[in-house]
C-alpha cells in the first residue's frame, strides 16, 4: 500500500486509526512483556583466541567464576591484626551463610601489611552476578557496621557491573530530563503551538513504548547484551520527532497554498504524496544501513541493529498511520474554532476582518539565506572550500588508536572503582590474570599439566609478570583440560599488560607447550578479551563499510534513478562520517579537553566506536539526503531547470532539515554529560556528525557540486518514458512544495 492510500484510509477514519495505534502499542507491549526478555549469556561474546580458550575451561568445567574481594582496614594508623581477623571471620560466617557464595577463600594479608583481603567465589553465571551480589554487598555493610573501628568495603567484576548498571540507568535518566525540555522547545519555535509541538513527541515515545515490547520479543531470536534499550530510546526519539517533523511541515505548507479552499483530509493526503513518500524512503535506508551491522557478527551489534531498524520501522508505521489521523483531528478541531468565532462576531454584529493580502517572504529567514547564498553564487570556490574544511577536520583520524574500554577504564564516581583502586594498589597481583587453557587426551594430562608448570616458572623470569607462589593448575575431572592462571602487576590497558599477553602467546607457549602434540592451546583473560575483541572489529570493518558503501549507492540510486545522485550520496556520507571521526580522535584521544567535557582520556578511542558511527551517521545522513534532494526532484518533475530546482529544494527544505538537526544534536550532546567514556564519545561523534552534515554537507556542499553537475545529475530522472512526450517548456508551473 502506497503512503499516499494508508494516509486517505486513515483520514477517512480517524479514530479507528488513532485507537488502532494505541492498541498495536499497547500489544506490542504486553506481547514483550508477558514473553520476557532473553539476556545474553558469557557465550555470546566469545570472540577469537580467548573465546575459544573460555569454551574449551567451560567444556571442562573449569570456566572463570564470578568473584569479589573484600578489604579489610584500618580507619587511621597500622592495622591490628587481632581485630582485622575478627572482622575476616564475622565476614565469612555471614558470607557461608548466602545461597548466591560457592566458596571463602582464608584472609590473605598485603604485602606491607596495611590490608587484608577475603575473596568470596560466588555461584551462578558470570554475567548473573551483577544481579546476585545484593547480598553480597548486604552482608559486607553488616561487617563494616559491626566493627566501626576498621574500613570493610567490596570490589569485584559482580560488584562493579552493578555500579556501571546503576550508573547507565542514571545517565539515561538524565539524559532524558536534558534532552525532552529542549526538544520541545525546539518543536514550539518551528510550529508556535503547544498542540503541534506534543505530537511528534508523543508520537517518537509511544513508537518506543512499542519497540521495547518488540525488542522483548526479538531477543529469543537474538539474546539482549543490554545496549538495545538505550538505542531504542536515542534513535526512536531522533527518527521519531524527524518524521513527525518532516510531515507536519509537508502539512502545513499544503494548507497555506490552498489558503481554506481544501479540507484535513485533502490536506493529509497530500503531504503523504510528497512528505510520507520521503519518510519511506529514509526509514528504509537507515534500516538498510543499519542492517550491515549484522555482518559485524557481534552479539553488541547485532543487538544495536535490531534495537535500530526495529525502532525506525516503527516511527515509519506511526507517520503514516496514526499521523495523518491526528492531524484530521486537529484540522476539523481549528475549523471549529474558526467557525466559533465567526458565529460569535455574527451574534455580536462585527463584521469578519478580511485577510490581508500575504507579502512574498522567503521561506528561510536571514541566517539560512546567508549560509546559502555562497553556494548559489560561487559554487565552485563554495565546493573547494567546504570539502577543504571538512577534510581538515577528519585528518585526526588518521592518528586513530582502539581500546576495548574495560573495568579499569570506568568512572571513578562508581563506589566499587575506588575500592578497586585501593584493592589494586594493595594487592597489584589482582590487576590482571591471563588464563592459559591446554585441552589433550586424558593420557597426555599428566604431561600438559606438567609443562603448564614450567610455564608459569618460567613466566614469572619475566618482569611483566607477578612475582607469586608455586603455580597452580587447575584440570578437569576427566583430565582433558588444565588451566594456568599467571598474575600481571599492570592495568589491563597498559603496555606492559598487552606486552605479557604477547610475550606469552608467542614466546613462552611455543617454547614450553607448543611442541606438544594434539594438544590445543588457547590464551584468555581480561586483556585478550579485550585485544581478541578489537582485532575481531578491525577484520570486519572493511566488509561492514563496504557493504554499506555498496547499499547505500544503490538505495539513494533506485530511490532517485539517478547513478550521479547515488554516488553524490556516498562521497558526501564519507565526508560527514570521516569528519565526525576526525573530531572524535582530536578530543578525546588527548588530553586537552578532559577538564571541559569531564572526562579521563583513555589514550584512545573506544574499538565500538568507529563501526558504529559509520553504520548509524550513513543511515542519519541518508535522512536528509532523501529529504533534501526529494524537494529538488519535485521541482524539476513540474518543469523547472535543474539549477532552479536546486536553488528551490534546498531553500524549502532548509528550514525543517536544520530544526530536524538541532533535534537530533540535542539527544545525542546530552550523553556527552554521561559518566561512560564511551557513552560520551558516542554522544559527541554523533552531535559533531549531524551539525556538520546539516549545515556545512546539506546547506553548502551538496547545493554546489548539483549546481556545477546541472542537468547532468539528473538525465536518468528526466528521460522521457516512451510514448510521453517531455513536458514543453511554456507549461504552466503550481508552485512547488
Amino acid at each position: 500500500m502506497r503512503p499516499a492510500h494508508m494516509a486517505r484510509w486513515s483520514a477517512r477514519h480517524p479514530w479507528r486509526a488513532i485507537v488502532g495505534w494505541f492498541v498495536f502499542v499497547l500489544l506490542c507491549l504486553g506481547a514483550g512483556i508477558a514473553a520476557g526478555s532473553n539476556p545474553a549469556t558469557t557465550k555470546d561474546f566469545w570472540v577469537g583466541e580467548a573465546g575459544h580458550a573460555e569454551s574449551m575451561a567451560t567444556d571442562g568445567g573449569l570456566q572463570r567464576r564470578p568473584t569479589e574481594h573484600i578489604l579489610i582496614r584500618a580507619k587511621s594508623g597500622p592495622l591490628d591484626t587481632e581485630r582485622a581477623a575478627a572482622a575476616a571471620r564475622d565476614l565469612t560466617a555471614r558470607m557461608d551463610a548466602l545461597s548466591e557464595v560457592d566458596s571463602v577463600a582464608p584472609p590473605v594479608r598485603s604485602t606491607d601489611g596495611t590490608a587484608l583481603r577475603v575473596t568470596v567465589v560466588m555461584n551462578g553465571a558470570e554475567l548473573d552476578a551483577k544481579k546476585n551480589v545484593v547480598p553480597l554487598l548486604d552482608r559486607t555493610a553488616q561487617v563494616a557496621a559491626a566493627h566501626p573501628d576498621l574500613i570493610v568495603e567490596e570490589t569485584g567484576s559482580p560488584a562493579i557491573s552493578k555500579g556501571v548498571n546503576d550508573q547507565r540507568g542514571e545517565d539515561l535518566a538524565l539524559s532524558e530530563r536534558l534532552s525532552l525540555p529542549v526538544t520541545l522547545v525546539i518543536l514550539l519555535i518551528v510550529f508556535g503551538s503547544v498542540v503541534m509541538a506534543g505530537v511528534p513527541l508523543l508520537l517518537a515515545l509511544s513508537s518506543i513504548a512499542a519497540t521495547m515490547g518488540l525488542a522483548m520479543l526479538a531477543s529469543h531470536l537474538m539474546p539482549d547484551p543490554g545496549v538495545g534499550t538505550n538505542m531504542i530510546l536515542l534513535m526512536g526519539l531522533a527518527v521519531g520527532v524527524d518524521y513527525t517533523l518532516f510531515y507536519l511541515k509537508r502539512e502545513r505548507e499544503e494548507r497555506a497554498r490552498a489558503d481554506g479552499r481544501l479540507g484535513p483530509e485533502a490536506l493529509v493526503e497530500l503531504a503523504a504524496a510528497t512528505a510520507g513518500r520521503a519518510v519511506v524512503v529514509s526509514g528504509l535506508a537507515v534500516i538498510v544501513c543499519t542492517a550491515t551491522l549484522y555482518l559485524a557478527t557481534d552479539v553488541i551489534f547485532s543487538s544495536l541493529a535490531t534495537g535500530t531498524i526495529l525502532v525506525v520501522a516503527v516511527a515509519v508505521l506511526s507517520s503514516l498511520t496514526v499521523l495523518p489521523a491526528l492531524l484530521v483531528k486537529l484540522g476539523h478541531r481549528a475549523e471549529r474554532r474558526i467557525a466559533k468565532k465567526a458565529a460569535r462576531r455574527a451574534k455580536r454584529g462585527t463584521p469578519t476582518p478580511a485577510k490581508p493580502a500575504k507579502a512574498g517572504k522567503p521561506e528561510n529567514g536571514r541566517v539560512f539565506g546567508t549560509v546559502m547564498r555562497p553556494a548559489q553564487r560561487h559554487p565552485a570556490i563554495t565546493l573547494c572550500v567546504s570539502v577543504l574544511v571538512m577534510l581538515a577536520v577528519a585528518t585526526p583520524a588518521l592518528g586513530l588508536k582502539l581500546i576495548d574500554p574495560g573495568k579499569d577504564t570506568f568512572s571513578r564516581s562508581i563506589p566499587a572503582m575506588q575500592v578497586y583502586d585501593r584493592l589494586t594498589a594493595a594487592f597489584p597481583e589482582l590487576l590482571v590474570k591471563h588464563e592459559v587453557v591446554a585441552r589433550s587426551t586424558p593420557d597426555r594430562g599428566p604431561e600438559v599439566r606438567q609443562a603448564l608448570t614450567e610455564l608459569g616458572r618460567t613466566a614469572q623470569t619475566d618482569p611483566l609478570f607477578a612475582r607469586t607462589p608455586e603455580p597452580v593448575v587447575r584440570t578437569s575431572a576427566d583430565g582433558r583440560i588444565s588451566v594456568l592462571e599467571l598474575a600481571v602487576p599492570y592495568p589491563a590497558p597498559s603496555h606492559e599488560a598487552i606486552a605479557s599477553l604477547d610475550h606469552l602467546r608467542e614466546r613462552y607457549i611455543a617454547e614450553d607447550i607448543g611442541k606438544l602434540k594434539g594438544t590445543d592451546i588457547a590464551v584468555s583473560g581480561d586483556v585478550a578479551r579485550g585485544q581478541d575483541y578489537v582485532h575481531h572489529e578491525r577484520g570486519k570493518l572493511p566488509l561492514v563499510i563496504g557493504f554499506l558503501l555498496l547499499l547505500t549507492f544503490v538505495t539513494t540510486a533506485l530511490a532517485f534513478r539517478s547513478v550521479i545522485v547515488g554516488l553524490l550520496g556516498v562521497v558526501l556520507n564519507l565526508l560527514s562520517a570521516a569528519a565526525a571521526l576526525g573530531a572524535l580522535v582530536l578530543v578525546f584521544q588527548g588530553t586537552w579537553a578532559e577538564g571541559v567535557l569531564d572526562f579521563d582520556s583513555l589514550g584512545a578511542i573506544a574499538s565500538r566506536v568507529p563501526l558504529f558511527l559509520f553504520v548509524l551517521l550513513f543511515g542519519l545522513s541518508m535522512d536528509y539526503q532523501v529529504f533534501v534532494v526529494s524537494r529538488i526532484k519535485e521541482a524539476m518533475e513540474h518543469g523547472m531547470t535543474a539549477r532552479a530546482a536546486v536553488v528551490d529544494g534546498i531553500d524549502r527544505s532548509a528550514k525543517v532539515v536544520t530544526s530536524a538537526a538541532l533535534v537530533m544534536v540535542t539527544i545525542f550532546a546530552a550523553f556527552v554529560f554521561l559518566h561512560l567514556t564511551e557513552m560520551k564519545q558516542m554522544g559527541f561523534c554523533l552531535a559533531v556528525a549531524v551539525l556538520l552534515d546539516a549545515v556545512v554537507i546539506r546547506m553548502m556542499i551538496l547545493p554546489s557540486a548539483l549546481l556545477l553537475l546541472g542537468e547532468r545529475a539528473w538525465r536518468p530522472l528526466r528521460r522521457p518514458r516512451r510514448g510521453v512526450p517531455e513536458a514543453p517548456s511554456a507549461r504552466p508551473l503550481r508552485h512547488v512544495g
